[in-house]
C-alpha cells in the first residue's frame, strides 16, 4: 500500500521547513532509513530519512517552503497508483512557456561562458538554499549560470562563484539604504531573543585567576590536541551544575524541570547568524572528549552541517567573547534554560596576592539566571563553585 510521505516537524515550535533538493527522483528505489531529501529549517539544513521502503512514485514538492504535516512525496510498490491528497493544491492551469530572450555573448564573445538568464518573468530560477548564501554573501544570481535541472542555480554553483576571485563590487552611492531580507534564521533569533527580553532575570558577577587553566591548556596542546578555555569552561561548568543542580534546570508553566545530567551549549557565530549547538552530559567526558566534541560541533555550524538534534535538549549555555578582546559582557538568556554564562577576556591585571599585589591573568564571568527557576543564593553559589574550579582544575580532574 502507498505511503505518503509528509514534512515532519523536527523541533518544538518547527511550523514549516523549506525543501532544498530530493536525493531520489521518482520511480527510484528507496529504503527505510536511507536518506530522501534536505530540508532547511529554521537553524540547520539536514537530510531527512525516508520512512518506508519501496518506490518513489511521485514528488509532490520538488523545493520550496512547506507547512508541516503537507504531503511532499508517495512511496509505495512498482506500477501502484498513486493516491491524490486532498491537502494537495489544485493544479494551476498551465500557461503558455515565455519565450527565452537571446543571450547576449559577453566577455571573449564566447555564448557558451556567458551566465544562463531564464526568462522567467524577471525571476532567475535558483533553490531556496541558493537564494540564501547568494545574499548572505552578497552574490548577483543573475550572474551565473545554473547546473540544475533546466539552467536553475543550485547552492553548489553559488559556492563556486563565492571561492571565485570576485571582481570588486559598485560603490553605493552616498545615502542609499542597502536592503537585507530576514533569514529564516534571523527571524528565529529575533523571536527568542524577544521571548528571553520577558523573563525576569539577574546577574551576577565574578573575576577568576586564570593562571592553573592556562597551563592546563598549554600542557593539552602540547599534546596536539586542540584545546582552548572554552573546553576546560565546559567541564568546570558541568561539574558546577551537577553540584548544584538547582541551576540545571528550566522553568515550565506548572513545574521546575531539573536535569540529570549537564547538556552544555556552546554559542557560535555563524554566516547565517548565532547558533548553540550542544555538548551532552559533559560532566562525564574528559577533556579531550570535549575538545573533541566541541570541535566537531563548531566545525559542523560553521559549514552549515549541523542536524536537528546537535541544537536541542540543552540545559546551559557558555557565551565567550574573550577572543575579541572584550572585557566583560551580559548575555540573553537562552530560553528555556535556566541559566547563561558570559566570558570575557583573560588580562593581566594588579590584584591582591598571598598578602601582596601581584599581576595575575584574569577573567570576568558574568552569569544570567531566571528569577522564576533559581533564587540568588543558589546561582552564588554555583558561581562560586566555577571560579573555584577555574583556580584550581585539578579539583574536577
Amino acid at each position: 500500500m502507498a505511503s505518503e510521505v509528509k514534512l515532519p516537524r523536527l523541533g518544538q515550535g518547527m511550523e514549516s521547513g523549506t525543501i532544498v533538493k530530493w536525493l531520489k527522483n521518482e520511480g527510484d528505489p528507496v529504503e527505510k532509513g536511507e536518506p530522501l531529501y534536505e530540508l532547511d529549517t529554521d537553524k540547520v539544513t539536514q537530510e531527512v530519512e525516508a520512512e518506508a521502503s519501496g518506490v518513489l512514485l511521485k514528488i509532490a514538492v520538488n523545493e520550496g517552503e512547506v507547512p508541516v504535516g503537507r504531503t511532499i512525496a508517495v512511496i509505495g510498490e512498482q506500477g501502484e497508483e498513486v493516491p491524490v491528497s486532498s491537502d494537495e493544491p489544485e493544479p494551476a492551469a498551465e500557461e503558455p512557456e515565455p519565450k527565452e530572450a537571446p543571450v547576449q555573448p559577453q566577455g571573449n564573445g564566447r555564448p557558451d561562458e556567458s551566465p544562463t538568464i531564464q526568462a522567467t518573468g524577471g525571476r532567475v530560477k535558483a533553490s531556496p538554499l541558493a537564494r540564501r548564501i547568494a545574499r548572505e554573501r552578497g552574490i548577483d544570481l543573475a550572474s551565473l549560470r545554473g547546473t540544475g535541472p533546466e539552467g536553475r542555480i543550485v547552492a553548489e554553483d553559488v559556492e563556486r562563484a563565492g571561492d571565485a576571485p570576485a571582481a570588486a563590487p559598485a560603490p553605493m552611492p552616498a545615502g542609499v539604504v542597502e536592503r537585507r531580507e530576514l533569514t529564516s534564521t534571523r527571524k528565529t533569533i529575533a523571536r527568542r531573543l524577544t521571548e528571553a527580553w520577558q523573563i525576569p532575570v539577574f546577574q551576577l558577577q565574578a573575576s577568576a585567576d586564570m593562571t592553573r587553566v592556562n597551563a592546563l591548556v598549554a600542557r593539552l596542546r602540547e599534546a596536539e590536541t586542540k584545546a582552548t578555555v572554552t573546553d576546560v569552561l565546559t567541564k568546570v561548568c558541568a561539574t558546577a551544575l551537577i553540584r548544584h543542580r538547582e541551576v540545571n534546570a528550566q522553568w515550565t508553566d506548572d513545574a521546575i524541570l531539573v536535569f540529570p545530567t549537564a547538556n552544555v551549549g556552546i554559542a557560535v557565530a555563524t554566516p547565517q547568524g548565532l547558533i548553540v549547538p550542544v555538548i551532552r552530559g559533559a560532566e562525564r567526558l574528559q577533556l579531550a572528549e570535549i575538545v573533541a566534541a566541541r570541535t566537531d560541533i563548531v566545525t559542523r555550524a560553521r559549514e552549515g552541517k549541523l542536524q536537528r538534534a546537535d541544537l536541542e535538549e540543552g540545559t546551559f549555555t557558555i557565551s565567550n567573547l574573550g577572543m575579541y578582546r572584550v572585557e566583560a559582557f551580559t548575555a540573553v538568556l537562552n530560553p528555556p534554560q535556566a541559566a547563561i554564562v558570559a566570558v570575557g577576556a583573560i588580562e593581566e591585571r594588579a590584584v591582591p596576592h598571598d598578602g601582596e599585589i601581584a599581576v595575575r591573568p584574569m577573567m570576568t564571568l558574568m552569569a544570567t539566571f531566571d528569577h522564576r527557576a533559581v533564587d540568588g543564593a543558589p546561582a552564588a553559589e554555583f558561581l562560586q563553585t566555577v571560579k573555584e574550579l577555574l583556580e584550581e582544575p585539578g579539583l574536577m580532574l
